[in-house]
């Protein structure tokens, strides 16, 4: 099967299809720990405090971490910041939990390279049913029989402070437990800890298996694998990474709530930054160059899609975002 590069994945006779599932033990014991560890302290140690502390956490660590930070920032470059400011958000997106800054650009890439093809492996599409996608996603990873070379860029590959939470990411939480431990004692570190990223990784999972699958889509790229889709009512509480069909619209815009209506905490910091002289080359979808495919629809059309299975497209194809 032929292939396209992608970025940092380089085609090298590569087939995004076949492949085998495989377990990651390191992976699958540390959500495997953390999720016990919520389950079986949560009710027991909670308080008011520590759920406060759970909330706060979660969303800087979320918002200003994973979707500005690793997400926006640093795998797609969608704006440009000072480099302290940019491994402070980056650091904040390790304490998510989820990997290392390598690991988490490895983990989107495969991922988006394999959804540009025009087939792929069922994991990185989230077609199976909700349990097996839920064991695949938390606890396995695709093993393909031709994958592509994973070639980061020098900036990011010499990068002494990247290469340190590469290899600390899980250590990385050890500090931040003892001053929950310090000055909120137990129940501080079971939540903010724990709790915090059982529940986040709980998440990310589940709206990438539902932006994966069906939802509003106001944008449609011809001849790939999966499409995104968007879940409006849920753009608060993901700071924006609900808005999955604009993203993988436009996937180098800073802001993922383009559509009137779609509220991005993400995009409202970057603004933030941008006003105070912090950020700067923001890319946004009437800035960057459209996606080969990329098509404009209407919800009507999209309903319709939906009755008749069929991939009914809206012919103002040229219309784009100011």
């Amino acid at each position: 099967m032929s292939s396209i590069s992608t970025g940092r994945m380089i085609d090298d006779n590569s087939d995004p299809v076949k492949g085998k599932v495989v377990w990651l033990p390191a992976k699958s014991i540390w959500i495997t720990a953390m999720s016990l560890t919520a389950i079986v302290g949560g009710p027991l140690t909670f308080t008011c405090s520590a759920f406060g502390v759970f909330i706060f956490l979660t969303a800087v660590t979320i918002c200003l971490g994973h979707s500005v930070g690793m997400h926006r920032l640093l795998i797609h470059r969608s704006f440009r910041t000072h480099v302290w400011i940019e491994h402070a958000l980056v650091y904040l997106g390790t304490l998510v939990g989820m990997a290392g800054p390598f690991g988490m650009i490895y983990a989107h890439d495969i991922r988006d390279w394999a959804q540009r093809q025009s087939a792929c492996h069922d994991l990185y599409a989230h077609r199976r049913p909700f349990f097996i996608d839920a064991a695949w996603q938390m606890h396995c990873a695709v093993a393909l029989d031709h994958p592509p070379r994973f070639v980061l860029n020098e900036g990011e590959r010499s990068d002494r402070f990247y290469r340190f939470l590469e290899a600390t990411w899980m250590v990385q939480q050890i500090p931040l437990a003892v001053a929950l431990l310090v000055f909120g004692g137990l129940p501080w570190v079971v939540w903010g800890i724990a709790v915090r990223i059982s529940v986040s990784l709980t998440g990310h999972w589940l709206v990438g298996h539902f932006a994966h699958r069906d939802g509003h889509q106001g944008w449609i790229v011809d001849d790939v694998a999966v499409q995104g889709y968007n879940l409006p009512h849920f753009g608060l509480v993901t700071f924006g990474e609900s808005f999955h069909g604009n993203h993988h619209a436009f996937p180098e815009s800073a802001r993922l709530g383009i559509e009137p209506g779609q509220f991005d905490l993400g995009w409202l910091f970057i603004r933030l930054l941008a006003r105070l002289g912090l950020a700067s080359e923001i890319k946004l979808p009437h800035t960057i160059m459209p996606r080969a495919g990329l098509r404009r629809i209407n919800l009507a059309e999209t309903a319709r899609r939906r009755t008749n299975s069929q991939p009914l497209i809206d012919e103002q194809a040229s219309e784009r975002l100011a």
